[in-house]
């Protein structure tokens, strides 16, 4: 053998190993194990994240994902009961394989599980919904509830299959129609949004009314209020004006009370004074003095009965007010001007 010829067999199975160990070296990445087929049989030791090596040519790996992953479903036909073909465009399946679960779901439904477990469960289900309910149902009234009830029968039957597969959530896009019946849909909510937007205008008008009934009602309360306060107000003035005249006339009472009490201690006290001071000794001593002042003497045979003197007569004005004030002296004052005047005419 020269020597190149060695060279070349030296370079060949140099070249032929490192591609033996470029194909043995293989990267895993974060979030996935990889699964190992050797001669077609599956390993029962999957490998986490990073580089591991395995024998070239005979085993190969797989790539499993274990955190949250989106698989669509398009373009899934759907017959409703009545036998309108609709289309619903995508369905978005968001699931995650727990990682203690890869080895068996991969070794009953290969690593293309989701094909198996969701994209087939899915039509499946689908079908079995559309065929029980209306095109009106499946497109407007229960549309809202596809995704909910895709997610509980899928995960349902993937509790019994694939324990460790979990439905985090579906998500369904409204379905295609023909055209015809959508433009039916279309002015069938145009009349909906009229007949709604008839029956806010009608709430509106009805709030109107209820905000001037309820704004009347209080200035009415107001107004009855106001009405009821100044009535009370009269009331107590009313109240006050009867008190402060009750006080008044209880003032002038009293003050009348005592005026008729003074008066008549006055002239209780005048007649106990006259009764010690007109003693049938002052009495005669009046008299006489009387007799004294008279200026005027008559003598003859016949001497008049009846005469007036001017002394006599304001001496008679004082008795009569002295007989005003005294009554209880009346008797005794009057007998004397009867013998003074007795005395005079005989005189």
């Amino acid at each position: 053998m020269t020597m190149a010829q060695a060279g070349a067999a030296v370079a060949a199975a140099t070249g032929l190993l490192v591609f033996a160990l470029y194909s043995s070296i293989h990267k895993v990445e974060e979030g996935h194990l990889a699964v190992y087929y050797r001669g077609g049989a599956l390993l029962t030791s999957p490998s986490g994240p990073g580089y591991h090596i395995m024998l070239p040519f005979i085993t190969t790996f797989k790539s499993v994902q274990t955190t949250l992953q989106t698989d669509e479903v398009k373009n899934v036909p759907c017959g409703t009961s009545g036998g309108v073909m609709i289309y619903i465009d995508r369905i978005e399946v968001v699931n995650k394989l727990a990682p203690h679960a890869v080895y068996d779901i991969v070794r009953n439904y290969t690593a293309d599980y989701d094909k198996t477990l969701i994209f087939n469960k899915i039509h499946h289900e689908l079908n079995q919904f559309c065929s029980a309910h209306t095109l009106q149902e499946v497109y407007i009234e229960l549309f809202d509830q596809i995704d909910e009830n895709l997610k509980l029968a899928l995960q349902k039957d993937l509790n019994v299959m694939a324990p460790g597969l979990t439905i985090q959530a579906v998500r369904v896009t409204k379905p295609k129609i023909p055209e015809a019946i959508r433009r039916n849909f279309e002015l069938m909510e145009a009349e909906k949004t009229k007949l709604l937007i008839a029956a806010q205008k009608q709430k509106v008008v009805e709030k109107e009314a209820e905000t001037d009934r309820k704004k009347a009602l209080i200035e009415a309360e107001k107004a009855a209020q106001v009405a009821r306060i100044h009535y009370q107000q009269k009331i107590m003035e009313k109240e006050t004006e009867k008190r402060i005249s009750e006080i008044e006339d209880a003032a002038f009472l009293a003050r009348e009370k005592a005026k008729a009490d003074a008066e008549y201690y006055t002239a209780q006290k005048l007649a106990d004074s006259n009764k010690l001071k007109l003693t049938p000794e002052y009495l005669e001593l009046m008299k006489y003095q009387a007799i004294a002042a008279n200026s005027k003497l008559y003598f003859g045979d016949r001497i008049p009965s009846t005469f007036l003197d001017s002394c006599a007569f304001q001496q008679a004005s004082l008795r009569t007010a002295q007989e005003t004030s005294l009554p209880l002296q009346e008797t005794p004052e009057t007998s004397g001007e009867n013998h003074l005047r007795a005395k005079e005419s005989t005189g």
